[in-house]
């Protein structure tokens, strides 16, 4: 009888801690997004640098658990992350990108798909 109390409760810890797990990287995501949105305007490029690299390990903490998502938690997703590419974007726009040596070519790849999209007059007159 113990060992089926031991291992039911092995179980539900690992669940748990799958859970958490998978919803700390949403955290994680929607803190950037709030972080992007109230001090990009002051990024340089170290910042910019760091952000980037950051991004990118938020979104492979999503990866790892992107079948465990629900659609509401995929909406959400795809919220925030299109909140945060809009400020590197920007960043981009501004061309303090072109300044950074290190960005990951992922983020690199992802903010010129979104500017060639978008077209080179996207973002003129916004206040993102």
């Amino acid at each position: 009888m113990k060992i089926k109390h031991f291992i039911l409760s092995g179980a539900m810890m690992l669940l748990f801690t799958a859970c958490a797990t998978k919803q700390s990287a949403i955290s994680q995501l929607e803190d950037f997004s709030y972080e992007l949105r109230d001090n990009s305007r002051n990024y340089d490029a170290g910042d910019w640098e760091r952000a980037g690299k950051k991004f990118v390990k938020i979104r492979e903490k999503i990866n790892k658990h992107e079948f465990d998502y629900t659609a509401e938690e995929k909406t959400k997703i795809g919220r925030l992350e299109a909140d945060c590419v809009k400020y590197m974007a920007k960043g981009a726009k501004d061309g303090v990108f072109d300044k950074l040596k290190n960005i990951g070519s992922e983020i690199k790849g992802v903010i010129q798909g979104i500017l060639d999209a978008l077209g080179p007059n996207s973002f003129e007159g916004e206040n993102l």
